[in-house]
């Protein structure tokens, strides 16, 4: 039918018809049919599922899109989801990897790993993890660091430079200190994990996490597994924002994008590791929830 109706201007409906054995009748028939239930449904769930994607920096793929819709009181199921993504040409970001920007520092009194690739917390402010990633600009490499809350994902504090020794890190912490602090959080229990980079081995940066009474916490030397989390969102950030919206002109281009990513990854990307939910939902239903806070986490 859509061979025909895209090439019978040219060729003709009978001579088309005749070449795929069809009887002309048929594709008249055809085109003379209403459309049926699962047509006038997709075309529904089509236009949804397009405003979903385009929302989203495009970067949903089908799970995310299905969880949105669902959130939305949509009954519609995945495999239908899959069709119609693959037929719309839809699709997820996918992430890849790259060279690291770790230079670690020395081995003299580097705190212990007080995490051991658990990444849980009971609460919030109980973990926080940091890292730094890479950006390639047109004017040169830009550095973003961030600093993750273990318990519900969220960014709580970021920062980027074009240049590694400066204070890019500490400005992350200092963020994440300040914006939790404005709202009032206790940061008594928490636990600031990172690797073993120069810049979270730093005076100012482990002075600072003592005036918080903060504990710090340093994975092993050249393995990423032990700063996951930390890693899993650098390439989110990249797949999701750089690669996806780039090329990048200059760092100001990057600090504008990079608010707007966090602002929607914390408020409105849903989390599959969270059961679909954003950052910011998460708390607020822990801090809205009638069931008792825990509020201290083993140190170890």
């Amino acid at each position: 039918m859509k061979f025909i109706d895209e090439n019978r201007s040219e060729f003709g409906v009978e001579p088309i018809c005749r070449q795929f054995q069809v009887a002309p009748s048929s594709y008249y028939a055809a085109r003379a049919r209403p459309p049926s239930k699962r047509a006038l449904s997709d075309e529904t769930t089509v236009v949804k599922i397009r405003q979903i994607h385009q929302s989203n920096f495009g970067d949903y793929g089908v799970r995310k899109v299905h969880a949105q819709l669902r959130r939305d009181g949509e009954q519609v199921a995945r495999c239908t989801v899959a069709r119609l993504m693959r037929q719309e040409g839809l699709r997820g970001i996918r992430r890849s990897k790259g060279p690291k920007t770790t230079i670690p520092g020395p081995l003299a009194d580097r705190p212990a790993d007080l995490v051991e690739r658990r990444f849980a917390a009971p609460s919030p402010d109980c973990l926080w993890v940091a890292d730094i990633t890479y950006i390639r600009s047109f004017s040169g490499w830009v550095y973003a660091a961030f600093v993750i809350d273990v318990f519900s994902r969220r960014v709580v504090g970021w920062q980027l430079s074009t240049s590694l020794r400066t204070d890019l890190a500490p400005d992350a912490l200092e963020m994440g200190l300040w914006t939790r602090r404005r709202a009032g959080r206790d940061l008594s229990q928490l636990i600031h994990h990172s690797d073993r980079g120069v810049q979270y081995r730093a005076i100012r940066y482990t002075e600072r996490l003592a005036d918080a009474a903060a504990l710090a916490s340093v994975g092993s030397k050249g393995d990423s597994y032990d700063n996951a989390m930390a890693e899993a969102f650098n390439s989110l950030y990249k797949a999701e924002l750089i690669r996806n919206r780039g090329p990048w002109r200059s760092i100001d281009d990057l600090e504008i994008a990079t608010a707007e990513y966090v602002d929607w990854f914390n408020h409105r990307r849903l989390h599959g590791e969270i059961r679909y939910r954003s950052p910011v939902e998460v708390e607020t239903e822990f801090l809205h929830s009638s069931i008792p806070a825990i509020t201290t986490m083993e140190r170890v």
